[in-house]
């Protein structure tokens, strides 16, 4: 929920996205919770956020969803929003 990054169910945070700058070089990056063990998260203040949760795919779909169903069809969502092609470093060439 705004004024929050990230991605949203309720006020559970599905997928963290971060960046971050350091010498004139930005990095970014997400964090798609498929299968995440959520107990871990009982142990701190994820994001630093009071007050709110943590959750998957598998916990908001009732069944197991592994990164491998998710990543493909993350990939090319992707690069049709961003109008990209992507390329694998283990791609030759």
């Amino acid at each position: 929920p705004p004024p929050f990054t990230g991605v949203w169910m309720g006020d559970s945070k599905l997928c963290a996205i971060g960046v971050h700058c350091r010498n004139h070089i930005t990095s970014h990056g997400l964090a798609l919770n498929c299968c995440t063990d959520l107990s871990w998260f009982e142990h701190i203040v994820p994001c630093g956020l009071e007050g709110k949760g943590v959750t998957s795919l598998s916990h908001e779909l009732g069944q197991h969803v592994a990164v491998s169903h998710v990543l493909q069809p993350f990939l090319d969502s992707f690069q049709e929003v961003f109008d990209c092609a992507l390329v694998s470093s283990e791609d030759p060439g």
